[in-house]
């Protein structure tokens, strides 16, 4: 969507209630019991009302609403989250509206940073930072989910539904408005860590909603970028080759028009993930470095910096370390950062940095197995061999604590040669 425009102040027009009350938190839901009282819990120091829209739940997801004193409404679904996210927002009483789901956490950190944001007369809606637990690929992402309760804005959208087309063009009617970026950490998205069955009931059915939308829209680059995602993320590769064919599709039709940042962010990213599997290392490199070109918060390129040192590293150019030194300055706390960096430090030698980093990585995450046994494997070069075995021991237990038994049965037939 369009960057912020220049201020503008006033406070007519954007309630759908006269009842001061300034946050509204909205959910549509459907079977969450297992998640739902986590994101609940997070969201009481900030939410003024919580207004809760099942699908059709059959366990106890609205008994659990209801012991949070959330207004529940019920909703017939009808394969269109857009209408079911709409009809949630039109219930909403608040000043501001925040939409979450049910696999999301509201951190307690971002508090202020939003209680802030929202006293400010010119913004009109504010993308926020999620975090990606368990996520493959892009530790973090942009949503724009805190907004005014404002009539013009609406959802649009069968899967992947956002407010961005509302919000664009009430900037062009009301060019003041702002739209604002927070750029630390507010929402933390566990959905990734769902099992294999579930990630492939999302997976079918988002393409069926996705290609449908697209029927209707085939010009929508959002939609083609996500869809397009989806797709290179088959192990197939005739899969593959049509997600890059959409991704190509979306960029062409920004590059007539004038280019929303975030969109174009995922576009290049997504091409580069593609053609990163590929072994198209050049187009890869490209694409990553599109990315980091853009204005965007650095957390969202952190994946672009990421990649791009993982390209360098497969082609063992010394290139590599100063990519995950980057990613180690723009995130401190992510563990994956710190180890990557110690991989590249050990391959060109520097063994005492590249045991530091790896140090690191596991006081950021005590149970990072691989970190645990890499930081062996240094040790050893470097002639500490006590050390090194008590490195290899506990990564020999974690792996097993995790069920990595063919590579902890490696290192301890391996370790028992040595001593």
């Amino acid at each position: 969507m369009s960057r912020p425009k220049t201020a503008k102040s006033g406070n007519k027009g954007f309630s759908r209630s006269p009842i001061s009350i300034n946050l509204s938190a909205c959910l549509i839901v459907k079977n969450e019991e297992q998640r739902l009282p986590q994101c609940l819990d997070s969201l009481r120091s900030l939410a003024d009302e919580i207004i809760v829209v099942d699908t059709g739940s059959s366990d106890r997801t609205v008994a659990i609403a209801k012991k949070y004193q959330a207004r529940v409404f019920h909703f017939e679904w009808c394969d269109d989250f857009s209408q079911a996210r709409n009809y949630a927002i039109a219930q909403a009483k608040g000043k501001w509206i925040l939409v979450i789901d049910a696999d999301e956490v509201l951190e307690q950190g971002a508090i202020a940073t939003l209680q802030e944001v929202m006293q400010r007369d010119d913004c009109l809606a504010v993308n926020l930072l999620r975090s990606e637990i368990d996520a493959k690929q892009a530790p973090y992402s942009l949503v724009l989910r805190l907004f005014r309760n404002h009539p013009a804005i609406a959802f649009t959208g069968l899967y992947h539904e956002s407010i961005d087309r509302s919000v664009t063009a009430l900037q062009t009617q009301e060019p003041d408005w702002q739209v604002l970026n927070v750029e630390v950490p507010v929402l933390l998205h566990y959905g990734y860590a769902d099992s294999e069955i579930q990630l492939k009931h999302k997976y079918d059915f988002a393409k069926q909603l996705m290609h449908k939308h697209l029927e209707a829209f085939p010009n929508d680059s959002y939609m083609l970028n996500k869809l397009g995602a989806l797709y290179i993320s088959s192990p197939q590769d005739r899969d593959r080759h049509l997600g890059i064919d959409l991704l190509q599709k979306g960029l062409a039709l920004l590059d007539n028009a004038e280019q929303p940042n975030l969109i174009s962010c995922e576009l290049h990213y997504h091409l580069g993930l593609a053609y990163h599997q590929n072994a198209d290392w050049e187009l890869a490199k490209d694409a990553y470095e599109q990315v980091i070109d853009l204005d965007v918060p650095n957390l969202v390129k952190l994946s672009a910096y990421l990649n791009l040192g993982n390209i360098y590293q497969e082609l063992h150019q010394k290139e590599a370390i100063a990519y995950f030194e980057k990613v180690t300055q723009i995130a401190p706390d992510f563990a994956q950062g710190h180890f990557n960096y110690g991989i590249a430090l050990k391959t060109s030698g520097h063994f005492i940095d590249a045991i530091a980093a790896y140090q690191k990585a596991i006081t950021l995450k005590p149970n990072y197995a691989d970190a645990h046994q890499n930081l062996g494997v240094v040790l050893m070069k470097v002639g500490d061999f006590p050390e090194a075995i008590a490195s290899f021991t506990k990564a020999i237990q974690l792996h097993e604590q995790q069920q990595n038994y063919e590579t902890a049965e490696i290192l301890r037939s391996a370790l028992r040669e040595f001593t």
